[in-house]
């Protein structure tokens, strides 16, 4: 069984607490746009850490990070990249690679906008956790933390982290 602290378009920002919910989870999946290597750095320092590359992420974090990964956590098949599109409106590389084998987990930022959704068509949970960064239009800030025991996908937490503009502690 493992925790998931799920986050990403952080842009290059990284609060306490974040870094404090975070620990409370086995491993930090980061969804793209980190930022810096700095902000990958912290994370990665904290927790096993798996990340995508994003379309604000220079030659640094692209060189580290890839812009799609594809593993098995527990018995969950995982796809994450960074602009993926939601169910019914996936980007055309996401879409081709359901076509030829769907996950049972898909993750994907670059919106802000956070959703949570069942992909009837692709029995596939859908997640982007919205932005934890204080750049972009989203008004309030978030992350995703769920667990993963063997095939299940369960326990899954929206943690508000206030308004763009406001430290919430």
């Amino acid at each position: 069984m493992k925790r998931i602290g799920l986050i990403s378009d952080t842009h290059g920002y990284m609060d306490d607490r974040i870094l404090e919910l975070l620990n409370e989870c086995d491993e930090i999946w980061h969804a793209g746009d980190i930022g810096d290597l700095l902000t990958a750095d912290k994370l990665s320092a904290l927790k096993p850490f798996r990340a995508v590359s994003g379309n604000i992420d220079g030659s640094d974090l692209r060189y580290r990070y890839p812009d799609k990964l594809r593993f098995v956590c527990e018995e969950v098949d995982v796809f994450m990249v960074h602009i993926g599109g939601y169910p019914g409106k996936y980007a055309p590389e996401v879409r081709a690679e359901f076509i030829e084998k769907a996950p049972k987990l898909f993750i994907c930022g670059h919106s802000h906008i956070l959703k949570v959704i069942y992909d009837d068509k692709y029995q596939c949970l859908h997640i982007n956790p919205g932005a934890a960064g204080i750049q972009g239009f989203h008004q309030v800030r978030t992350i995703i933390r769920f667990t993963i025991d063997q095939s299940i996908i369960k326990d899954l937490e929206v943690v508000e982290l206030g308004q763009k503009g406001i430290i919430s502690m």
